[in-house]
């Protein structure tokens, strides 16, 4: 065996060793979900036969149903919110670019420094004091708009074609039509990786709704889930089943776009 074989053999078995290493604990939950508790203290391995039972106790003990609705409706409005005024400031800041734009960039990146529990009290005393708990609202004005998402748009605006926008400008189509009827299309990519990034974000988002969503009816999926580790026992069969069901909306969606979310991620225009 060659030199270059064996590092590429070496090579093989540790990222086989990582994957490994990485899939299992998706394999766990999967395996947990079918088992009862007791068998999941125990360390089994694997597959169970109390699924069924660990549904039927979830759903007698929680209100999945509403907690699946809300984490829904929260995370697609703060989606489509997100993406349509995140992609018109990054837009905005390279195509329309000037030094002050700059300045004011560089005070967005700053933000990101500081951390949502430093501003987590100075936030719900404003929406307290605006009658704004317990509403959708509430749970999207504050990520509604994210640094990361304005340079990630400002980052793909460098490759747009500026030759395609003066052609249009010609061609008769005012600055609103030129980024929806062309800038959109063409970042199809970065809107996917955009999209993914804010949906799962928005889905797994525990603290904020946990400090603003007070009403039973508000529940989310994270919010869920801790409740079944609260109490003196818990149930880590039932507990699996629960972030088996609250993982899976986020697993799919990311499959679904995982090359457009590569290529938007690495600034791949079409």
């Amino acid at each position: 065996m060659t030199k270059t074989k064996r590092a590429n053999a070496l090579m093989y078995v540790v990222l086989i060793i990582v994957s490994l290493i990485s899939v299992f604990p998706l394999y766990w939950m999967l395996i947990s979900a079918t088992n009862k508790s007791i068998d999941v203290s125990r360390g089994t391995m694997l597959p169970g036969t109390a699924f069924f039972d660990n549904l039927k106790a979830l759903f007698a003990a929680q209100p999945v149903q509403t907690a699946m609705f809300n984490s829904f409706k929260y995370a697609i409005i703060l989606t489509i919110c997100a993406l349509i005024i995140c992609s018109l400031a990054g837009y905005g800041f390279e195509i329309y670019h000037d030094k002050g734009k700059d300045t004011v960039m560089s005070i967005l990146l700053l933000a990101m420094m500081v951390p949502f529990v430093a501003t987590l009290v100075p936030l719900f005393r404003m929406f307290s004091a605006a009658k704004l708990l317990n509403t959708t609202i509430a749970f999207i004005l504050p990520t509604i708009s994210t640094p990361f998402l304005i340079m990630m748009f400002r980052q793909s605006a460098r490759s747009f074609p500026h030759d395609i926008i003066e052609a249009a400008r010609i061609d008769g189509l005012n600055e609103v039509q030129i980024f929806f009827r062309m800038f959109i299309p063409t970042m199809r990519s970065t809107y996917a990786a955009a999209m993914t990034i804010t949906f799962m974000n928005a889905w797994n988002n525990y603290l904020w709704p946990k400090v603003m969503m007070t009403e039973d009816g508000t529940i989310t999926m994270p919010m869920l889930v801790a409740n079944l580790t609260e109490g003196y026992v818990t149930d880590y069969g039932v507990l699996m089943l629960a972030v088996l069901i609250c993982s899976l909306p986020t697993v799919i969606i990311f499959f679904l776009l995982q090359k457009s979310f590569a290529e938007g991620i690495t600034g791949a225009v079409k």
